[in-house]
This record gives structure tokens, C-alpha cells and sequence, in this order.
């Protein structure tokens, strides 16, 4: 394979919607995540306490997950371009009410994660529906790279964001973060209005409760989608061990119980290397057997988080452990982007127009609801077997259930699309 080969495949942008999209969200994303560096900041700021930080988590995963399934049935009933216009003008004002409040001193933290719940809420409309256009505007050979370049953005923010807000906070304070964020926002908003009517074929009628469980009810007729689920819970739940990233920095690693430098390596480690696989997806289009990719992509996530609890436990008596442990977590982070190229891809094929937001708003729902069952899962472990024997435990689960997994459902590894024999064609 020739070093092109490997580079991301780009021929998504050659059409024209999607480029302006993904050029729109590689403004938007670092805005984006400037917000999500000074909420948890002005929080603390407001009350010194960590209690109350911790308490974006609950205000942010329950919008999410009321609002990623009303978000999808929504998206399977009106215009889908139409919804987005109205979703991202709402993360335009909440965005600029969180300007408002830095700016003017509120200091309230109630009214802070009030605004923090209803963008979320915004969000969790907004991402199922921009999932489910993409088919619309891509052609279904090339969705696994569009997913890869969509990505590689997203990932790439999660590293750029947070290091240019926390070195910006002291300088500017928070009220500035905001005001970028509202700002780039528009970038988004002007793409979104460029695209064509995106009308549902076979919308539903009410976009209520109803329609969120024939969502839960179509899912569960087709084994291959359920699969992609199951596999993801898999890998997140047992695979995540973000919530012992601190304590594992200070007692396996030797740095300050504070943070520093092996801290901050552990928690960008695993962006950096979805951001690395993303550059190097050139591969992803040529593969048919996309279910076979994912259990196989989801494997080496596990075994690389085996990888990184045995150098954690190394680490006391073996020097250089923490290059071996952050590069167990690149691993991984490369291994988990093209697991959810290939996951989100199937999803958009195999997956009828009529209830292709429902399942997109279900993937959210549980893309962010993984990792924070991870969180409790891996505390409560690590406190019995302590931190590093959690962490390549939990690895080993995630290779044992995703076999079984395979075994149980083998049409889920069968299942394979077909490549065009010409060259591909890009249409707006």
C-alpha cells in the first residue's frame, strides 16, 4: 500500500454540501469546545467545589439522552435542513446567553448549568439530524471516509479546544470563550443554510412517544444494527478508563497528586491517536467486510487497554512505562475511530431513510452514555482491585464479550457492502 493509500481518504470534498460542512465544523469545533473547557471552569470559579462541577454531568447526560431520542424521531419527521437551521440558531442564543451571563458577573452557577442543560438539549437535536442528512449528500461507498474526516475534526478539536482555553482563560476570562464560541457557530449556520431541502421519505406522523419506540422496535427486527450497538456498549463500558486517568498519573506514574504532565499525556493520549487514525483512514474505503472490521477494530481497542493496565502496574519498577502506557491509549483511540467510521456507516446504509434519525439519535444516547457508566464501573472496581488491574481487566472483557458477541450474532461479522467497480462520482 502506498503512503497515499494510507492518508485519509478526501474525496467526500469533492461535493460541494459536504465540504462546506465539514470546512464549517472545523470552525465550529474548536469554539465548541472552548465552551466546554469554561463551563466546569467558571463552575469551580463560582463555588470552589468539585461537587458542583461534577454536577455538569448529570445536567448534561439527561437533555441528552430525553432529547438525542425526541431529537431523532424529529429528524424522521419534518424537513431535516430545516431542523438544523433551527437547532444551531438555538446553539447560537444559548451560546450568547452564556456570553451575557460571564460578561454582566451573574455568578450564578444554577443559571450557568440551566443555559449548560438547554444547549445540550439543543445539541442532542442537533447531531442526530446532521448524521442522518449525511447519506443524503454522500454517497454510501464513501460514508466511512466522510465519518473519518467528520472525526478526525472532532477529535482534533477535543485536543486543540481545551489547550487554548485553559491557556486563554486567565488572560481573557471566560466571557471572551463564550463570544468565540456564539461567533464561530455562524460558520455552521451559513453551511446549513446552503443545503437543499432535505425532505424525510415516508416521515412519520407525530414525532412523539410513540415514534421513538417503533425507532426501539425497527432496531430490534434488524440484528445487524443491534449489533453495532451491543459492541459499542461493550467496548465503552468494560473499555474505558478515563475515571482512572488521576489517580494512576499520581501512584502508578509519579506525578503530582494535582495533575502534571503524565496526567494531562493519559487524558490526551486517546484523542491523539483517534486524530493519527483519522490522518491514516485512507484504508477505510476499501473495506467491504465492515462488520468484520469493527469486531476486529473493537478487539484492539481492548487489548490495547490490557496494554496500558500492565504498564501501570510495570510502572513502579520498569522504567518508561508511561511512553508504553500513552501509546496503549493512541493505539486504542485509533482503533475506536475506526470502529465508529465503520459503526456509523452501517448505520446510514442499513438503516431505511423513514427511521434513520430515531437510530442516530439512539447512537448518541449511547455514545455519551457509555463512557459515563464506564465512570462508575471502573471507580467502583479500582477501589477493590485497584486502578491498573481495573484498567486491563476491563480490556480483557471488552476482547471476551466482543467475542462472544461475534459468535452469537455471526451475520453481524458477514455483513459487507459493495464497492463501486468504476471511479466514484461527487454530486452536491
Amino acid at each position: 500500500m502506498t503512503t497515499r493509500g494510507l492518508l485519509a481518504d478526501t474525496r467526500p470534498l469533492q461535493i460541494p454540501h459536504f465540504r462546506r460542512l465539514w470546512l464549517a465544523n472545523i470552525v465550529t469545533v474548536v469554539g465548541a469546545q472552548l465552551t466546554v473547557v469554561a463551563v466546569p471552569a467558571q463552575i469551580y470559579s463560582i463555588t470552589g467545589s468539585s461537587a458542583y462541577v461534577g454536577l455538569t454531568g448529570v445536567f448534561g447526560l439527561v437533555p441528552l439522552v430525553v432529547f438525542g431520542l425526541w431529537g431523532g424521531a424529529l429528524a424522521d419527521h419534518m424537513d431535516r435542513r430545516t431542523l438544523l437551521m433551527i437547532t444551531t440558531t438555538g446553539l447560537i442564543v444559548t451560546s450568547g446567553l452564556f456570553y451575557v451571563q460571564a460578561a454582566t458577573g451573574a455568578d450564578n452557577v444554577w443559571l450557568l448549568l440551566g443555559l449548560f442543560s438547554v444547549q445540550q438539549a439543543f445539541f442532542a437535536v442537533n447531531q442526530p439530524t446532521r448524521s442522518a442528512v449525511l447519506p443524503k449528500l454522500v454517497p454510501g461507498h464513501l460514508l466511512p471516509a466522510a465519518n473519518s474526516l467528520n472525526m478526525t475534526v472532532m477529535q482534533a478539536g477535543g485536543i486543540a479546544g481545551p489547550l487554548v482555553g485553559g491557556a486563554l482563560i486567565p488572560i481573557v476570562g471566560f466571557s471572551w470563550l463564550y463570544a468565540i464560541d456564539t461567533v464561530t457557530l455562524f460558520a455552521t449556520l451559513f453551511a446549513v443554510v446552503g443545503l437543499p431541502r432535505l425532505p424525510v421519505e415516508g416521515a412519520v406522523g407525530a414525532p412523539g412517544l410513540g415514534a421513538v419506540i417503533d425507532g426501539f422496535r425497527y432496531l430490534r427486527t434488524q440484528p445487524v444494527l443491534m449489533m453495532s450497538f451491543v459492541v459499542d456498549i461493550i467496548a465503552m463500558v468494560f473499555g474505558m478508563p478515563r475515571a482512572l486517568f488521576p489517580e494512576m498519573a499520581h501512584l502508578d506514574f509519579g506525578g503530582p497528586s494535582e495533575g502534571g504532565l503524565a496526567f494531562a499525556l493519559l487524558f490526551a493520549a486517546i484523542p491523539a491517536g483517534a486524530v493519527l487514525g483519522g490522518v491514516l483512514s485512507g484504508w477505510v474505503s476499501r473495506v467491504e467486510r465492515q462488520g468484520l472490521a469493527v469486531i476486529v477494530s473493537i478487539i484492539v481497542w481492548g487489548l490495547a487497554m490490557v496494554g496500558f493496565g500492565v504498564s501501570a502496574l510495570l510502572a513502579p519498577t520498569v522504567p518508561g512505562m508511561l511512553a508504553v502506557a500513552v501509546l496503549m491509549l493512541a493505539i486504542g483511540g485509533a482503533a475506536d475511530m475506526s470502529s465508529a467510521a465503520f459503526r456509523m456507516s452501517m448505520l446510514m446504509t442499513a438503516a431505511s431513510d423513514e427511521v434513520r434519525g430515531r437510530l442516530q439519535g439512539i447512537f448518541i444516547v449511547v455514545v455519551a452514555g457509555g463512557p459515563r457508566v464506564a465512570d462508575v464501573a471502573h471507580g467502583a472496581t479500582a477501589a477493590v482491585t485497584g486502578a491498573a488491574v481495573a484498567a486491563a481487566g476491563g480490556g480483557v472483557l471488552v476482547v471476551v464479550g466482543t467475542v462472544a458477541a461475534a459468535l452469537l450474532v455471526p451475520a453481524f461479522v458477514r455483513y459487507r457492502v459493495t464497492r463501486p467497480a468504476g471511479p466514484a462520482s461527487a454530486t452536491p
